[in-house]
């Protein structure tokens, strides 16, 4: 048997957006690809930073940059499908924070993802600590259940 990829779900959702499958998203297969998932959690996570009046680049003058991300694929998608996303700010620390993700169709789950993201000075093109600002931001999400 071929071990597969774990990730555990949290029991909240600090975010959720709909995204439809698009004809790009597609492989030779006829239904969505697996390359097309991270660009979509991608999409979603940008959103979720929107909606918090934050980008990936201007989050109280540092930004984020992924560092680490697992999807575990659980069923198909087709051309058309309304894709539910659900994100859960589930870690934050020092050096960035971790996503939690759920992707849904109706009631079935197409994929789980995370992602880690560290913190990252586009500026000075390295890594950066989060400062209070950061911590203070994101502390209120944690907080909602």
């Amino acid at each position: 048997m071929i071990s597969r990829t774990k990730i555990s779900l949290p029991d909240h959702w600090h975010f959720t957006t709909d995204i439809q499958v698009r004809v790009t998203d597609l492989n030779y297969g006829n239904h969505l690809a697996n390359d097309k998932v991270a660009s979509l959690i991608h999409e979603a996570r940008v959103r979720f930073l929107q909606r918090l009046g934050k980008t990936e680049i201007d989050l109280f003058g540092l930004g984020l940059i992924q560092t680490d991300a697992a999807i575990a694929y659980k069923n198909q998608a087709f051309l058309g499908d309304i894709l539910k996303f659900e994100i859960c700010l589930s870690e934050i620390s020092k050096i960035g924070i971790t996503l939690h993700y759920r992707i849904t169709k109706e009631k079935l789950e197409i994929a789980r993802a995370k992602t880690c993201l560290a913190f990252f000075d586009y500026q000075k093109q390295k890594l950066a600590r989060s400062t209070q600002e950061i911590d203070e931001f994101f502390a209120h999400l944690t907080k909602i259940q």
